[in-house]
């Protein structure tokens, strides 16, 4: 008799069972059973908040350049392993080239937010002209903890495709994974704890996204929620948004990369930097 795998869950660098002690089976297009997955509660989306709280001050304080470096590693680490990757993803109803070329870019797309980790702050960062004796700047600081309901059709590519660009731009994130389509959340999940990811930058719940979500969405110590696509679900959650005004950011095209994916979950602090003049020179202090 065959075994099933039970993946569990990815909460503060560790991997627990979830809290309710549920769980389902993850079927393939067949209707096979390929492996139980932890079926996660709204306590559970609660410590995971907490974790990423606490790992905030932490990783956003690193500089950009060691974020930029810690996304790299992700990328060796997960490049290690792609054979798994494409086993699971073919698994769930890909085909072998499909598999391979979505691994391909899913490593494409860690590096190239890598490479961005130490430069979007020159390109969205502005000195603006006023007209009093200052200096005026606008420079980008991260949004705080980051609810990710990762795209429901796809297995790996858009899951990273959000979740990188966040941690880029130094948030930490609260993770629903796709609820039919889960197994690549929990090995990234592996792959993340075997790089130089600090506990709690990410965390990753398996379950229902009907469940899970409107806790994610009005969770008062959450300030964006990040998605793509959930249909009926879209509107209840943008409303539980409104509560402490946490940003929504919907995304029809999860297959895209850009600059917006980081800069969308930035703050804009801007700085008045006063000029003296001394002796008829103007000098700053």
């Amino acid at each position: 008799m065959e075994i099933l795998k039970t993946y569990k869950i990815y909460l503060d660098g560790a991997f627990p069972r979830t809290e309710s002690g549920r769980y389902y089976p993850v079927v393939d297009p067949q209707g096979n059973t390929l492996a139980n997955m932890c079926l996660c509660s709204r306590k559970d989306v609660r410590n995971a908040v907490v974790a990423a709280r606490k790992a905030l001050g932490g990783w956003s304080e690193k500089t950009a350049f060691n974020r930029g470096q810690i996304l790299y590693r992700i990328a060796e680490m997960l490049e290690g392993r792609k054979g798994q990757f494409v086993e699971e993803l073919i698994k769930q109803g890909s085909s072998k080239a499909k598999a391979e070329k979505e691994v391909q870019h899913t490593l494409d797309r860690i590096v190239y937010y890598a490479g961005w980790a130490d430069k979007y702050q020159q390109i969205a960062s502005s000195v603006n002209p006023v007209s009093s004796s200052h200096f005026n700047f606008s420079a980008l600081e991260p949004m705080g903890v980051v609810g990710i309901i990762a795209p429901q059709d796809s297995a790996l590519l858009g899951l990273v495709s959000l979740v990188i660009p966040a941690i880029c731009g130094g948030n930490t994130a609260v993770v629903v994974s796709s609820e039919n389509l889960p197994l690549c959340s929990i090995t990234f999940a592996e792959v993340l704890h075997s790089s130089d990811v600090p506990g709690g930058v990410v965390n990753i719940l398996t379950g229902k996204v009907s469940e899970l979500a409107p806790t994610l969405a009005s969770h008062m110590d959450v300030n964006a929620l990040v998605s793509s696509s959930l249909g009926e679900l879209e509107k209840p959650l943008a409303l539980s948004c409104v509560e402490n005004l946490k940003r929504n950011m919907v995304y029809t095209n999860t297959e895209e990369q850009g600059l917006n994916f980081i800069t969308d979950l930035q703050e804009v602090k801007t700085t008045w930097h006063p000029i003296e003049s001394i002796g008829g020179a103007s000098s700053s202090y």
